[in-house]
């Protein structure tokens, strides 16, 4: 019987929209009430994961910044983290600053940034319909590198985006230079949708994502089998991106969504609908609430 789900948010809980169908929180609420755990496990920062946590009902862990930190909701604390070291950050903005590419970085607050592009964009259009004490706090400062060098905000990781993948796979060289370092190898584009009005507009980039050494899902999650006195064949997955690999191949059942690239679901044990399709209450509605669904 599996006791654990630990589930991705960005392209696979949440739908293009950035939102939690109503589907999905109910097929939730049946499986927790049968004493099953289910947690959040994203790269977006604490706060975020936290909001979406409470949308669930999700009451005693989640994981944010792909594995850089572990949290307590009951208790409001950090289990566990790896974060990136300050110099290691500054390392990379300077790169990103000299070859004019856009980055942003996540710390235990929020996401900072220049300017609203990419990934901020999508968080700032996703923010609009949201409560103050629900919305992704995306600060917008002058100079990043500034801003950083000054604090001693914990920092999660870094994203680099750009829409011209010789000018993303040029600057992704130069990082590869910096030791100590985890870059998430994404080899195809993102791709998310924003509302304008009545319009719906596509955002579409290459990124990466830069992360304290072995930073990963699945590291982070067996911090919490250990601490659940679980077994990780007691724990199932479900993913759709390159950050999710590990904890699908690790799992005693991952699941890719419908949308994954080919090299994602060649990692898992099933593949079931894409997010749009409520993919995430399709199989958890197969393997706890017994419905014989074709996926």
């Amino acid at each position: 019987m599996y006791k654990l789900v630990a589930i991705d948010l960005d392209g696979t809980m949440l739908n293009k929209y950035g939102v939690i169908t109503e589907n999905t929180k109910n097929v939730i609420k049946k499986v927790q009430e049968k004493g099953v755990e289910v947690i959040i496990a994203s790269g977006r920062p604490i706060n975020s994961v936290k909001n979406f946590s409470k949308e669930i009902n999700s009451q005693k862990y989640f994981i944010s910044g792909n594995g850089a930190i572990t949290y307590d909701i009951k208790n409001d604390k950090i289990l566990y983290e790896n974060i990136l070291n300050k110099n290691k950050v500054l390392q990379v903005i300077k790169i990103c600053e000299e070859n004019s590419i856009y980055y942003n970085v996540y710390t235990e607050n929020g996401i900072i940034a220049k300017n609203l592009n990419y990934n901020t964009l999508y968080y700032y259009k996703e923010n609009i319909n949201k409560s103050e004490e629900n919305k992704t706090h995306i600060n917008i400062v002058e100079s990043i590198y500034d801003y950083i060098e000054k604090r001693d905000e914990k920092i999660l990781k870094i994203m680099i985006c750009d829409g011209s993948k010789p000018i993303f796979n040029s600057i992704m060289k130069k990082i590869r230079e910096i030791t100590d370092i985890e870059i998430l190898d994404v080899s195809h584009m993102s791709r998310k949708i924003i509302k304008q009005g009545t319009e719906e507009i596509a955002l579409e980039y290459f990124y990466t994502e830069i992360s304290a050494k072995d930073v990963d899902k699945w590291n982070a999650l067996e911090k919490l089998i250990e601490l659940m006195n679980i077994t990780k064949e007691e724990v199932v997955t479900i993913g759709d991106n390159a950050n999710d690999i590990k904890m699908l191949k690790n799992a005693g059942l991952g699941v890719a969504m419908g949308e994954s690239a080919p090299y994602v679901k060649e990692c898992a044990d099933e593949v079931t609908t894409s997010n749009d399709n409520d993919g995430v209450a399709v199989i958890l509605e197969k393997i706890f609430l017994d419905k014989n669904v074709n996926l």
